[in-house]
């Protein structure tokens, strides 16, 4: 528990007929790599390779693949999806009935097992990850995306992970014209959201975080104004930008280590730590409270387990309706790609440290501590180094 290191692994290789192998050109880290490495995820093991967010070269690819061949510059979606059964066929990709290795884990812990995501324990399945020179892609013709000749490395990155879950977000919590939308964090996947939401026609977006950076970021570049929850109320403060009725939508994407100012984030905090309760949900609940009555309540951050005092009072009283969902970034990474390559989303700036693989240590170092602004540290593969 929070410790990694830069280790030698053998590289990897096909493994059935259906995969590639891609060489990393670029990896990033994601808020949620930090639930792992503090320890918060179950079913980690040392000598895992962490990371999700990727895209690379295909070196390799298994005789049955059609879409790919080597030499092709891909994205991959986090999570795999074998695209043939029934929760698949339905683009409830990270849903996926045959990509988790390990169903049992997940069935204890949430009654159906998840699908499969590249480095992220082995309740997920058990994938090695992205954070190395090579990867191995299963179901490859379903999760590998070939990216657009206009688009770089970096700006396509982003459409493996944060921009998927952030569209997901806005869409299927139904964002639409009109719309006024509360966003919680203006992490990578929260600037997405917001900048999602208005490209799905909401007339305002309300983002909350309290680092002045990342405020200031999501101002310049999603158009949503920003609300510091260190200096205000912020349900009286989203009451008052509403005329009193409250947000439409309310989207989290803070997760299970979410912060707060207030007393209910050092109860949360305690009984994260003796492990009364798994996760923190402190925007959970305030996006809960925020929302107006008959709205939606969409929960991006990555959750582990069990919370307490979740609001349900508030959800049957308000005739709310709250989601949730890992990403089905197959569902969205075509189109956002396609949206990315005409100029109309932009990702590069969520890229605020570059540096090679060998640094990677540091990049989380950095990248947890928010030290120097942090927003995403994106670490290259050997051949873009330097």
């Amino acid at each position: 528990m929070n410790k990694l290191s830069v280790e030698r692994v053998p590289d990897a290789g096909l493994r059935n007929d259906q995969d590639v192998v891609v060489r990393l050109i670029a990896g990033t880290t994601c808020g949620s790599d930090l639930h792992l490495i503090g320890g918060y995820i179950p079913a980690m093991r040392a000598g895992d390779v962490i990371g999700h967010e990727f895209l690379g070269e295909v070196v390799e690819a298994g005789r049955e693949v059609r879409r790919h061949q080597v030499g092709d510059r891909v994205v991959v979606s986090s999570f795999v999806g074998c695209g043939r059964c029934w929760y698949c066929a339905n683009d409830l990709w990270s849903l996926c009935d045959n990509t988790n290795t390990n169903p049992g884990i997940g069935q204890a812990m949430f009654g159906y097992e998840s699908g499969g995501i590249f480095g992220y324990s082995h309740a997920m399945g058990g994938l090695r990850g992205s954070h190395a020179e090579y990867v191995r892609v299963p179901f490859a013709d379903h999760g590998a995306f070939p990216v657009p000749d206009g688009v770089d490395d970096i700006s396509a990155l982003f459409a493996s992970d944060a921009v998927p879950t952030g569209w997901m977000g806005a869409d299927l919590a139904g964002v639409g014209p009109g719309d006024v939308v509360a966003v919680w964090g203006c992490g990578a996947v929260g600037q997405m959201a917001a900048r999602a939401a208005f490209l799905k026609g909401a007339e305002r977006v309300i983002s909350i975080d309290r680092l002045p950076e990342r405020l200031e970021m999501t101002e310049r570049h999603t158009g949503a104004e920003t609300v510091d929850y260190t200096a205000t109320d912020v349900a009286a403060e989203l009451r008052e930008r509403t005329g009193g009725r409250g947000p439409d939508v309310c989207i989290e994407a803070v997760g299970m280590e979410a912060h707060s100012d207030g007393p209910m984030h050092l109860y949360d905090q305690a009984k994260q730590q003796l492990r009364l309760q798994t996760d923190r949900p402190t925007a959970v609940r305030q996006a809960i409270h925020a929302c107006r009555k008959g709205g939606t309540v969409f929960i991006l951050g990555v959750f582990a387990g069990a919370v307490d005092k979740f609001p349900l009072g508030a959800v049957i009283n308000k005739g709310l309706t709250v989601r949730g969902a890992q990403q089905h970034g197959q569902r969205y990474i075509p189109m956002l790609l396609d949206l990315i390559a005409k100029g109309e989303l932009t990702t590069s700036h969520l890229a605020t440290h570059t540096m090679p693989l060998d640094k990677a240590v540091e990049g989380y170092d950095m990248f947890k501590k928010k030290t120097d602004g942090c927003l995403r540290a994106v670490f290259t593969g050997p051949q873009t180094a330097g």
